[in-house]
């Protein structure tokens, strides 16, 4: 680089250069500015592994003494902010500090003033020291003292991981003149000890079958390490396996499960016999069983005595008056008396009434009857949640298409509207925000779209008949009777849409559930028709172009306003001879002409869906006992078919796209469609590191009615949750056809694949970054005459391919992701052209900017 390049590439950058330079002087200079003379600031723990690292990633913390922490991934900032305060004020905030919150006022400063002998600062608040105060931190002091117990605690924590014969040395380096210290931990745990046989001992014949009926899952194996956190772990699992047979006062002194290891012979090969015994007599262990199940209604706990007893199927109900009625309070309840006890139906119960968003538990009993220690007698306090519940918010909204935007909302919630605890929401929100303009692509434009929505939500199966003996309370189903309206503008036309559907939800576990949405209706009214070009400027270049080359004489009569733009259009698209007559760019220009016609067709279409949708989900995320999570969706829809039995009238739909049956004048669709996502997540060095994987395959297949999938259901490409390398309608796909990118950038297709590969690190518990690769991109299913049909041994090949790095920041409840995402292979460019990472930008990457994991 000469020293010209050099000077100007400085420049350019010199705000980067002086910041780090002025962050690496306040590093060097502020962070030992409160420690006293005679100390030393602990600026790091070093640990050595005299016979190699083990469980190196959990001994740092049974260290008392740690430096301060570092935010920014290197930068002490809470020590730079505590520094920041005078330090007279020191010792007088620090014992501010320790009082409530509720007693830290004037009062309190002024007297901690007087206390500490500075009655001059009487009457200051010393707002910005107790700010910096209390976000910063105080420097970390060495004691010399806690050194010697953090190795102590080392040594145990080793110790009790299987490593018995551990001990640790340790060791300071001072630096008198920068008054900072290290810490050296020399760390020897040698051969750990070994579990040589594993035997146990279960008097009671029904606990030794459900143990050895689990055998396989039990944590505990011979020729394993003898670490007690795993025969913890076990007892534990023990302990939810009995109870969940049954057992429901099972070790519940917590001494009635025991190890005992054999050191007679050796300390590194011991034989391990698990013990189970209730008492020193071996008296058997009794099933539980549930007894009176009771629910009461009422205000407060003191309403019980007004109550009035109400039963049904042998579950008593006290309530005040007959607001709910009983069968709506019965639902919930997945527990029958002479059940045998189990946990998970006691806890599903609660999960069952919470949800119905009616009530609150204010009190909850499990008692034991005295006169029988296996019979428990369960009850439920309630009190109705109030009538109305009206909800204003204003929330940042994030969408494929609208990325950032302001979204505000108001929902007025009806509770109990027909006594059987039925719930109506009523709802106006609004998404504002800006998109990519079709105009321009280097700009945005402001898109918005503003829905009122009315739910009707049933806790039951809103059928013509009982259906718990179908499906079982203890699938928690519910329905919703939803219908909604919505006008929106946003990649150019805008859309009024209306929806009205019927849905039945069922989660057969909390891993498994399921939906059903039957007349799933949607109206969707294009607004603008007549200004489609105004919006998509490059199709009205392809169709000037065209039209000039087809016919003059027509070219001249559209613009003297004697012939249609459609009419020209549906000239060119039935004259074959013509078409065939063309050749190289004239070619690719029809081409990209008759896509051109497509695309408005969709866009500028209005339809009508009505149709039924199954949902299938398996979801393990979150799910502790699930190291290495699998997920998986499954949505099928069908279209159309109702419409099709009571309809023949047809209407011209569009130049491309002909005639279709339409009902009240507005064509209906017809089409099946399959959706799959799949992902699975597998968690490395202690569940800290993350390999997300996620597969997505969608199909939609138009038939009868419809000629191509409408618009609201179609694929596109690109996105931060989808192939981040590549903007939303920004050049990808279809296939690897040829066309030209402002018209291609929105073609919408019936089949798509995305790949999606991340793997995930935690920098701190604030900050994680991420490395990813994704790839895919969209098809139809017959050639559209430009190469984008689906084929097995081609398909590969057409897949974009997209990399980068990403940053996540947790805060709060939330985490915000940026992606920088490069282009690896473009199957859209011209062959020999398609490999693309000789011309990356290192300072030009696609940005994506989104709440939470993209998968």
């Amino acid at each position: 680089m000469s020293r010209k390049h050099f000077s100007k590439y400085f420049q350019k950058y010199y705000l980067f250069f002086s910041s780090a330079i002025t962050i690496l002087f306040l590093y060097a200079c502020s962070t030992t500015k409160k420690v006293p003379d005679g100390e030393f600031l602990l600026t790091k723990n070093n640990f050595k592994y005299e016979d190699g690292k083990v469980h190196d990633d959990e001994v740092e913390t049974h260290v008392s003494q740690r430096p301060n922490k570092k935010q920014l991934f290197i930068l002490p900032v809470g020590l730079w902010m505590y520094n920041a305060t005078d330090p007279k004020y020191d010792s007088i905030l620090a014992e501010y500090m320790t009082y409530p919150t509720e007693m830290r006022n004037q009062k309190l400063r002024d007297s901690l003033f007087v206390q500490f002998n500075h009655p001059e600062y009487v009457g200051k608040s010393l707002l910005f020291e107790r700010f910096l105060q209390s976000i910063g931190q105080p420097p970390v002091i060495l004691d010399q003292g806690k050194t010697e117990e953090s190795a102590n605690s080392v040594r145990k924590f080793l110790v009790y991981k299987g490593y018995w014969d551990t001990y640790v040395k340790y060791s300071h380096d001072l630096d008198s003149a920068a008054k900072k210290a290290q810490v050296n931990y020399l760390i020897t745990h040698k051969d750990p000890t070994n579990i040589s046989d594993y035997y146990y001992n279960i008097p009671d014949s029904n606990i030794k079958n459900i143990y050895e009926r689990n055998l396989t899952k039990s944590l505990v194996r011979g020729k394993k390490i003898l670490d007690q956190s795993v025969l913890e772990r076990e007892v534990k699992r023990i302990n939810d396996l009995m109870r969940d047979e049954g057992y429901y006062k099972f070790n519940n002194s917590n001494e009635e499960i025991y190890f005992t290891a054999d050191t007679l012979k050796s300390r590194k090969n011991v034989p391990l016999t698990m013990d189970i015994h209730k008492d020193s007599l071996d008296s058997p262990y009794k099933l539980t069983t549930i007894g009176n199940i009771k629910v009461h209604l009422l205000e407060k706990l003191s309403d019980s005595v007004d109550t009035v007893k109400d039963s049904l199927l042998r579950i008593n109900f006290y309530k005040l008056d007959n607001q709910y009625k009983t069968l709506s309070l019965w639902r919930p309840i997945i527990l029958r008396p002479g059940d045998v006890y189990d946990q998970g139906n006691l806890d599903l119960t609660k999960r069952n009434i919470a949800a119905m968003n009616n009530f609150s538990i204010i009190k909850y009993d499990e008692t034991l009857r005295k006169q029988s220690d296996s019979i428990l007698d369960v009850s439920y306090y309630l009190a109705p949640l109030p009538k109305y519940d009206l909800k204003v918010a204003t929330d940042l909204n994030y969408s494929q298409i609208l990325n950032f935007g302001v979204s505000p909302s108001i929902d007025l919630t009806s509770r109990n509207i027909f006594g059987g605890a039925e719930n109506l929401t009523t709802g106006l929100s609004g998404i504002f925000g800006s998109v990519v303009s079709s105009k321009s692509t280097d700009k945005r434009a402001l898109a918005y779209e503003i829905s009122a929505q009315v739910a009707l939500n049933f806790p039951r199966l809103l059928l013509p008949f009982q259906t718990w003996k179908v499906v079982p309370k203890r699938y928690s189903p519910y329905s919703s009777i939803i219908l909604g309206t919505s006008v929106q503008d946003n990649i150019g036309l805008g859309r009024v849409n209306f929806n009205a559907s019927l849905n039945y939800f069922a989660n057969a576990n909390d891993i498994v559930s399921h939906r059903l949405s039957i007349f799933n209706t949607q109206l969707s009214l294009t607004r603008n028709k007549d200004r489609y070009y105004d919006f998509f400027p490059r199709d009205q270049d392809v169709r000037d172009k065209i039209f000039q080359i087809y016919s003059p004489s027509l070219w001249q009569d559209f613009r003297d306003g004697l012939i249609t733009s459609d009419e020209f259009s549906t000239t060119i698209v039935d004259d074959l001879n013509f078409q065939q007559s063309l050749g190289g760019e004239d070619l690719s220009d029809l081409n990209t002409f008759l896509q051109s016609l497509i695309n408005k067709d969709r866009q500028t279409q209005n339809i009508l869906i009505s149709s039924m949708i199954y949902n299938f989900t398996y979801n393990e995320i979150g799910k502790k006992d699930r190291p290495n999570p699998f997920y998986f969706n499954g949505k099928f829809e069908m279209a159309g078919n109702v419409f099709s039995i009571f309809n023949s009238s047809r209407k011209e739909d569009g130049i491309v796209s002909g005639s279709s049956k339409t009902i009240f004048n507005i064509p209906y669709s017809q089409f099946v469609k399959f959706d799959f996502d799949v992902r699975k997540y597998f968690t490395f060095n202690n569940e800290k590191q993350t390999l997300a994987l996620r597969q997505f395959i969608g199909i939609g297949i138009p038939y009868g009615n419809s000629s191509s999938m409408p618009f609201v259901r179609s694929y596109f490409n690109g996105g931060s949750n989808d192939i981040r390398a590549w903007r939303v309608f920004g050049g990808l796909g279809p296939a690897d056809s040829q066309l030209d990118e402002k018209v291609r950038s929105y073609v919408m297709d019936n089949v798509k694949l995305t790949t999606n590969i991340e793997y995930r690190m935690p920098f701190t518990k604030m900050f994680e970054g991420a490395a990813f690769v994704d790839a895919g991109n969209i098809w139809s299913l017959k050639d559209s005459g430009f190469g984008d049909e689906f084929k097995f041994n081609k398909f590969i090949s057409q897949m974009g391919v997209g990399t980068g790095l990403g940053l996540r920041i947790n805060v709060a409840y939330i985490t915000l992701r940026l992606d920088a995402a490069y282009k690896v292979y473009d199957p859209n460019k011209p062959m020999g052209d398609r490999w693309v990472i000789s011309k990356w930008q290192p300072l030009k990457p696609v940005l994506n900017f989104a709440f939470g994991y993209p998968f």
